[in-house]
């Protein structure tokens, strides 16, 4: 991996764990090597330390007192919770998009919808869920609300890695994609009360999958941490 040459050292740190993360290379409950990380980045502990903090802000690590930090496990409760509030922001940003939106940026999201219906039809799983995260991030900006935006992305950042999770069942992908066919379709009629539905149960949908996929936990017990911070 190429070495870090940017000033602004630690926001460039976290968005590199962050990927770690979202791939899967740091798992959750792992103590994060400083040493192999700065290693790994080129840089000194001071700028991964401060991104660690930022990263500990956003609930993707804990920082454990004179042990170092380490990923956050994501328990059905841990997601659950954020899921909630994450339905009703993306429901209220359905609405607002409908009274706000133009006919150019609904234009845009029906380019997007298109784009990711070939990357469905291709079966390109990772391309998918680009452009699938771009509409969802394109309603909520059409909402033109900055403090439901600023929300929205804080609880994102924590449960990224189980929403657009590599495993994905074909029957879920197919109700994924109708979901946003009807998503489409309610913004061109300006309906804010069906897209807000839609994008409520949509992500509500997402957290039934993640259940039966075992990819968030059931309990909040300790794991054994495979790594440590030295």
């Amino acid at each position: 991996m190429e070495k870090i040459q940017h000033r602004n050292l630690y926001r460039e740190v976290a968005d590199r764990v962050r990927e770690l993360i979202e791939q899967g290379v740091l798992t959750p409950g792992e103590r994060i090597s400083e040493k192999k990380l700065c290693e790994q980045f080129g840089v000194s502990r001071t700028p991964l330390r401060e991104a660690l903090k930022v990263m500990a802000s956003e609930g993707l690590v804990e920082l454990l007192p004179n042990r170092g930090a380490r990923v956050t496990r994501l328990t059905v409760k841990k997601v659950r919770n954020t899921y909630d509030v994450m339905a009703a922001l993306e429901g209220l940003s359905g609405e607002l998009a409908c009274r706000n939106i133009s006919d150019e940026k609904v234009a845009t999201i029906q380019r997007l919808h298109e784009t990711m219906l070939d990357h469905y039809r291709k079966r390109d799983l990772q391309p998918y869920f680009r452009v699938n995260q771009q509409i969802h991030e394109h309603i909520i900006a059409a909402a033109d609300n900055d403090v439901l935006e600023e929300m929205y992305n804080n609880l994102s950042q924590r449960v990224k890695r189980v929403r657009y999770s590599k495993k994905m069942t074909e029957d879920y992908w197919k109700r994924a994609v109708e979901d946003h066919e009807a998503m489409i379709e309610a913004l061109q009629k300006r309906d804010g009360p069906m897209l807000g539905r839609i994008l409520r149960e949509h992500l509500c949908n997402k957290l039934e999958v993640a259940s039966l996929e075992g990819m968030i936990e059931e309990e909040e017990d300790e794991l054994p941490s495979r790594a440590v911070s030295s």
